[in-house]
C-alpha cells in the first residue's frame, strides 16, 4: 500500500463520543480542510470507560469500545480513499493496573512486565498516578508484547507513523526508538519536552525520529508576540498584589523540591537503597534544569549536554551520573535517577508552579519558561531554520494548559499592559465585597488567575469556570490539593468567580477590557496560526481548532466539537462566501493548507530564507514561490528598512485576499502586510 506524503496533521481525541466509525464520517471534511493525516489519540484496549486512551490494559488489541481492529482498518481504508493516512499515538511507558489487565493480574507476568520495587511491593508509576504502572519496555519480550501490534499496523500500511507518549520515562529512550526503527517504524514523533531556558535544549541528534510533538514551537510563537516593554509593568503588578518578588525559577525550584520530598518520596527512597551513601538525593532530583539526561550505562555514552545538565551537582553524585565513577554505585542508580527527574519536573513545574506564578499566564505552557518574557525575531528565525523538516508544529493539544486562542488573548495583555494593570487594580477594589475575608478566599494570586482566565476564555459559563478553578487550586497546592482538598476554600473561590459574571461594578470596566483583548487576541491568534502553517515543520490542527477555540486545560479542551457546523462553514467558504469574524481563522487555515497542497516542494524541506523587515514584522521565503509576512506589534507595517532577496522578485498573489503585487517594484512590504497585519503570497509569475 502506497504511503501518503506528510503535509499536515489533524488531531482527533477518540473516546465515547468519537469512535472509529464517527471518525470515518469526518474524513471527507478533514481531507477538504487540507490535512494529509489523521493524528489519533491512543487506540489500544484501555480500561473500561476510558476518556483518553492513555490508561492501556492490553497494547496487543485495538480498543473494542472504539470499534476494534476492523474499525481501525476501515477508518484507514476510507482515509486512503481521500488521499489521507494515519498517525497513531502509542503508550510504551505504562499500563493501567485494572483486573482486566492480564499482564498485571498474572503474578509471573507482572514481575516480568512491570517495574515493581521488591522491598515495598510498589512499583514505579506514571508520574504520581498509583493506578498506572511503569512498563519494563527495555526487556525484549516486553517490547515485543507492547509494540508488536503497532509495528504490525505500520508494516501492513494501516498507519503511517507513530507518536510516542512520554519517552522520558523509559530506561533507555534512544534504544527503544532504535528498536522501533528496526521494527519498521520509519516515521516516529516523540512527546519530548525540550526546556526553553537559555540556551534552549535540543532534541538528541542520534534519536531516529522525525522530531518532537511541537511544544517548543507553541512556546516560541507565543513569545514572539509578547511585547518585552510590558515586563516591568506586569511584574510590578504581580509583585505588588501577590507580595512575592521571587523569580519563576525560584518558585519552580521550590515546587520541584516539594514533589521530590512528598509525592515522589518512594522513588527517592528507592534510589537511596540502591546507593545508601549518595548525597542529598531529593535536592539533586529536583535541581536539574532539563527533564532528564540520557546517559547510557550499557554503552558508556555520555553526551556533552548531559554533563552540562549535571554540572551543578555534588562531585560524588555527578561522577556517578556521568559514569566517571563506576565503583560507588551500580548502573541501576543512573538509570533510575534519569527516570525519576522527568516526573518531578513535570509535576513540580507544569502541575504546580504554573498555577502559583501567575504574572502572565500566556507563558505558563508545557515546556515553557514563564521567566522568559518574549523572544526576538532572530531567535525565532534560528528556531525555524534549525528545526527538523517534519517536526510537528502545534498551538493547541489535548495537554496544553490553554488553547492557542486563549494564549493569544493573554499575550494581548502585553500590548496593553498599562491599561490592564490599571483595570486589575480597580477590580481588586470594587470586588472586595465578594471575597471571603475569613477564609482569605481568593488569595491575591488566585484572584489574579481568575481575572486572566476570564479575559482569556470569555465568554465562559459558571460550570466551566468552577471546574477549571477547582483543578487550578488543587494543582497549585497552596490553598487546596488533590489528596486533602480544602472544599470550603474552593467553594469560596468559586463563589467569588461566579459572582463576577453578574457583578455590575466589575462588568462595567471588564467588558471594555475584554472587548479590547478579544480584538488584539484575534489578530495575534491569526498571525500565530499562519506561522504554524508556513514555517518549517509539519503543522497540526487540534480537533476543532480551525475555528475559534477558547478552551482551558483538560478536560475543558476535550469537549465535543460541533462537526456539522464546521463542515457547513467550510463548504460555504469553498462556495465563495467571504470570511467573517467567525470564519476568518478557518479561512486562514484552509488557504494555507491549500497552498501546502499545491506547492509541496516549497514546504518539503527546510528551504527557509528570512527577510529583514524591521523589528516588528516577521517575514520569510519558503523556497522561491511562497512569501510570508506577519506584523508582530500593533500598527507595524514593515514599510521601512526591509530588504527583499533577489529570489523574491516577480509577480505574486496573496492567497488570503486575492490581491496581486509586483516585487520589488510597485509594492512595499507595508503594502503587502496591510491592515490585516498578515500576508501569504504565492508566486504567479
Amino acid at each position: 500500500m502506497s504511503r501518503v506524503p506528510f503535509r499536515a496533521t489533524y488531531r482527533l481525541q477518540l473516546g465515547t463520543d468519537l469512535d472509529f466509525a464517527a471518525a470515518r464520517d469526518l474524513v471527507p471534511y478533514v481531507a477538504e480542510l487540507g490535512a494529509s493525516h489523521l493524528y489519533l489519540s491512543p487506540s489500544f484496549q484501555a480500561r473500561e470507560g476510558s476518556t483518553h486512551g492513555y490508561d492501556v490494559i492490553d497494547p496487543g488489541r485495538v480498543s473494542d469500545a472504539l470499534g476494534g481492529e476492523e474499525g481501525l482498518r476501515e477508518l484507514s481504508r476510507v482515509a486512503r480513499e481521500h488521499g489521507m493516512g494515519i498517525i497513531l499515538d502509542i503508550v510504551p511507558n505504562h499500563m493501567a493496573t485494572d483486573d482486566g489487565n492480564r499482564f498485571w493480574a498474572d503474578p509471573a507476568l507482572r514481575e516480568r512486565f512491570f517495574d515493581v520495587d521488591p522491598v515495598t511491593g510498589r512499583w514505579r508509576r506514571f508520574f504520581d498516578i498509583d493506578e498506572l504502572a511503569a512498563v519494563r519496555i527495555e526487556d525484549p519480550e516486553v517490547f515485543a508484547a507492547v509494540s508488536g501490534l503497532a509495528l504490525r499496523l505500520v508494516e501492513e500500511g494501516v498507519i503511517d507513523g507513530l507518536r510516542v507518549d512520554h519517552p522520558d520515562g523509559l530506561a533507555d529512550p534512544a534504544e527503544y526508538l532504535r528498536r522501533l526503527r528496526e521494527g519498521g517504524a520509519s516515521h516516529v514523533w516523540v512527546e519530548k519536552i525540550l526546556s526553553s531556558a537559555h540556551p534552549p535544549e535540543a532534541l538528541r541528534a542520534d534519536w531516529p525520529v522525525e522530531g518532537t510533538v511541537g511544544y517548543e514551537f507553541a512556546n516560541d510563537v507565543a513569545a514572539l508576540f509578547v511585547d518585552p516593554a510590558a515586563e516591568v509593568v506586569l511584574t510590578e503588578l504581580y509583585v505588588s498584589l501577590v507580595g512575592d518578588a521571587r523569580s519563576f525559577a525560584a518558585v519552580g525550584a521550590e515546587a520541584k523540591l516539594e514533589q521530590a520530598t512528598s509525592s515522589f518520596a518512594p522513588e527517592v527512597d528507592r534510589l537511596r537503597r540502591i546507593w545508601p551513601d549518595a548525597p542529598d538525593l531529593a535536592a539533586a532530583v529536583a535541581s536539574l534544569p532539563v527533564y532528564r539526561t540520557y546517559v547510557e550505562p550499557a554503552s558508556g555514552h555520555v553526551a556533552a549536554a548531559d554533563r552540562e545538565a549535571l554540572v551543578h551537582l555534588p562531585d560524588a553524585l555527578r561522577a556517578v551520573l556521568t559514569l566517571d565513577d563506576l565503583r560507588s554505585a551500580p548502573s541501576e542508580f543512573v538509570t533510575r535517577f534519569q527516570q525519576t527527574t522527568p516526573a518531578v519536573m513535570a509535576k513540580g513545574v507544569e502541575d504546580t508552579a504554573f498555577y502559583r506564578y501567575v504574572r502572565l499566564l500566556a507563558l505558563n505552557e508545557v515546556g515553557g519558561d514563564p521567566g522568559r518574557f518574549g523572544i526576538g525575531l532572530e531567535e525565532f528565525h534560528r528556531g525555524n531554520a534549525g528545526r527538523l523538516p517534519q517536526n510537528l508544529l502545534v498551538s493547541s493539544t489535548h495537554d496544553t494548559k490553554r488553547t492557542g486562542d486563549v494564549r493569544a488573548r493573554l499575550v494581548a495583555l502585553t500590548w496593553m499592559a498599562d491599561e490592564w494593570a490599571g483595570a486589575v487594580r480597580s477590580w481588586f477594589e470594587v470586588n472586595a465585597e465578594l471575597r471571603d475575608a475569613a477564609l482569605n478566599a481568593p488569595t491575591p494570586a488566585e484572584e489574579l488567575l481568575v481575572y486572566q482566565t476570564l479575559v482569556g476564555a470569555w465568554p465562559i459559563d459558571a460550570e466551566r469556570l468552577e471546574a477549571y478553578l477547582e483543578k487550578a487550586l488543587r494543582e497549585a497546592k497552596v490553598s487546596s490539593n488533590w489528596i486533602v482538598p480544602n472544599l470550603e476554600h474552593e467553594a469560596a473561590v468559586k463563589a467569588f468567580a461566579v459572582a463576577l459574571l453578574d457583578h455590575g461594578p466589575f462588568r462595567y470596566g471588564f467588558d471594555v477590557i475584554a472587548s479590547r483583548v478579544e480584538e488584539i487576541g484575534a489578530r495575534v491568534s491569526l498571525a500565530q496560526t499562519l506561522l504554524k502553517l508556513t514555517v518549517p515543520g509539519l503543522p497540526d490542527t487540534y480537533q476543532g481548532d480551525e475555528l475559534w477555540k477558547l478552551a482551558l486545560v483538560d478536560p475543558d479542551n476535550r469537549r465535543p466539537v460541533d462537526w456539522p457546523a464546521h463542515a457547513a462553514l467550510l463548504k460555504d467558504l469553498r462556495a465563495g462566501a467571504p470570511p467573517t469574524g467567525d470564519t476568518v481563522k478557518l479561512h486562514v487555515t484552509a488557504a494555507a493548507l491549500d497552498l501546502r497542497r499545491r506547492r509541496p516542494e516549497a514546504f518539503a524541506t527546510n528551504n527557509y530564507t528570512s527577510i529583514a523587515a524591521g523589528d516588528d514584522v516577521i517575514a520569510f521565503l519558503r523556497g522561491t514561490d511562497v512569501l510570508v509576512a506577519v506584523a508582530i506589534r500593533d500598527g507595524a507595517t514593515g514599510s521601512a528598512g526591509w530588504e527583499l532577496p533577489a529570489a523574491a522578485s516577480g509577480h505574486w498573489r496573496d492567497v488570503l485576499t486575492g490581491e496581486e503585487y509586483d516585487l520589488p517594484d510597485g509594492a512595499s512590504l507595508g503594502g503587502i502586510v496591510g491592515p490585516a497585519s498578515r500576508a501569504l503570497l504565492e508566486r504567479i509569475g
